[in-house]
């Protein structure tokens, strides 16, 4: 402690340290003797816009997965993916035969496989969450289908 707050306290001059301020007593000065403000916007500038709020690591991340989790809406688009199966079809149809879907048939497909998918990805978590990590590879992937079998579907069957 600076040895001037000491001595102001020992003399009981005030109860509180004086903190660069005129003491209370004074009256505040006229308007003339106010000092103007120094300020690099000039009239004219662009507003500036707030700063957009950062999260920490992986606040988003969970925000995302409870936001996914609460809907049950289709995950894929479903025009790629009648695209895949049209394509997928293309392979096992005789050339001289063209194969016409339903809507509601390609519908039912894409609900199985986002069904596979999505019990697929919970198993390979499950597996890296035992390896010690919480990033899933692709020997996750491979682990979680071996375990499951050769006919591994949905897991509820």
């Amino acid at each position: 402690m600076p040895p001037k707050r000491a001595k102001q306290r020992l003399s009981g001059a005030s109860a509180a340290p004086s903190r660069g301020r005129p003491p209370a007593a004074s009256a505040p000065a006229p308007p003339a003797q106010r000092r103007q403000r120094q300020s690099d916007v000039q009239p004219g500038d662009p507003i500036p816009q707030p700063k957009k709020r950062r999260y920490r690591p992986g606040t988003l991340a969970l925000k995302e997965i409870r936001r996914y989790q609460a809907n049950t809406d289709l995950l894929m688009s479903k025009l790629p993916f009648a695209r895949l199966v049209r394509e997928i079809a293309l392979q096992y149809q005789p050339s001289t035969e063209e194969l016409r879907w339903q809507s509601q048939a390609i519908l039912a497909l894409q609900e199985a496989a986002e069904a596979f998918l999505v019990h697929l990805f919970e198993d390979t978590n499950l597996c890296a969450i035992h390896a010690k990590r919480v990033t899933i590879m692709q020997k996750d992937i491979q682990l979680a289908r071996r375990i499951r079998g050769v006919w591994g579907g949905a897991g509820w069957v």
